[in-house]
């Protein structure tokens, strides 16, 4: 049987050290790390890593995402984290608001052009709907 590498040094001098909670456990001849293979953690799509911190920089809050997702607002936070990511600055005179809509209230929606004077639309795709976000501007 093949061995794992070592994931925190990354040496392929592995030796097997016992089993825990029924899973075989290994030792880094090299750096000492103790390890099991099988991690049982919640593995999520990269499409929803990608949407997730899409919609976070279209100034989603964390817990908004997590509602429209269904992923934790943590791991959105992870991912933000992990990957450096910043909202770049926005005009303090606009202010982005959402709206859920089936295909059909989309082409509805874009039809009436009156909707779209004024503003900024984006549309990206949340499981089978599409989320507008709007940036109105904000009348002071």
């Amino acid at each position: 049987m093949d061995l794992p590498q070592c994931p925190h040094c990354n040496s392929d001098n592995i030796s097997r050290n016992g089993i825990v909670k029924e899973k075989q456990r290994y030792k880094c001849k090299e750096c000492g790390y103790n390890f099991t293979v099988d991690k049982s953690g919640k593995n999520i799509e990269s499409y929803f890593v990608t949407k997730a911190l899409q919609l976070y920089l279209e100034g989603i809050s964390f817990r908004e995402i997590e509602r429209l997702l269904g992923i934790s607002h943590v791991s959105v936070m992870n991912w933000v984290t992990k990957y450096h990511i910043t909202i770049p600055d926005h005009p303090g005179n606009y202010k982005p608001t959402t709206k859920i809509m089936t295909h059909e209230e989309l082409q509805e929606y874009y039809a009436n052009r009156e909707n779209l004077k004024g503003m900024g639309v984006t549309v990206t795709e949340v499981a089978d709907k599409y989320m507008l976000i709007i940036w109105k501007r904000i009348r002071k």
